[in-house]
């Protein structure tokens, strides 16, 4: 079984944190309103348009969802769905980054946009993280070959999560610092939100 596995697992860990991090951000102004520092939300887009939309997502359709259709022909047609939900997660980045802006030029009414659009986007990406870790990495280390996983390995290995890797570049280990700077306690270090009804 290769190294490739191992490294997907790893990055869901990490795309699974920024969504945990934006849920609760959401929920946060939800419940306590204020005023918004956009800054910790544009962080966030740049993290997720930066590499799972650029880095993890392409790799795995031109990789492991080849290889392993290749091999399990049964697989076919989950693969092609999970192809198509990163498609549409590349879109849904794009229409993050413009409700954000409209937020941000109305503040009164810009935040439900926002709020609807990022919690369905939070839901679809951990369903479609479920299901390629239900289904599709067990077929694969069931399934493929050595020389299958020589050549996925040599894929994700160059990967290097700029903010979960081993080595985060300078870039987003400064974006990290910030995210965990200006996120509230007790996710961050940001000040924490009072309790409702404070």
């Amino acid at each position: 079984m290769g190294r490739a596995i191992g490294i997907i697992q790893s990055e869901h860990r990490g795309l699974a944190a920024i969504l945990h991090t934006l849920e609760q951000l959401l929920r946060a102004q939800r419940e306590h309103g204020g005023d918004p520092d956009f800054s910790v939300y544009r962080a966030i887009l740049d993290y997720l348009e930066q590499f799972p939309d650029r880095f993890h997502h392409p790799k795995e359709d031109a990789y492991l969802f080849r290889a392993l259709a290749r091999r399990c022909p049964e697989m076919r047609e989950v693969l092609d769905r999970l192809r198509g939900e990163h498609d549409h997660g590349y879109h849904m980045t794009a229409q993050l980054r413009e409700a954000l802006e409209a937020w941000e030029s109305d503040r009164a009414r810009g935040f439900d946009a926002f709020d609807r659009l990022a919690s369905r986007y939070v839901d679809e990406e951990r369903k479609h993280i479920r299901l390629e870790e239900q289904e599709v990495l067990p077929a694969a280390a069931r399934a493929l070959t050595d020389e299958d996983w020589a050549v996925i390995d040599a894929a994700f290995v160059e990967n290097g999560d700029p903010l979960f890797g081993a080595e985060p570049s300078a870039e987003f280990r400064k974006l990290f610092s910030r995210v965990v700077a200006l996120v509230p306690s007790p996710l961050g270090l940001g000040p924490s939100r009072p309790a409702a009804g404070d």
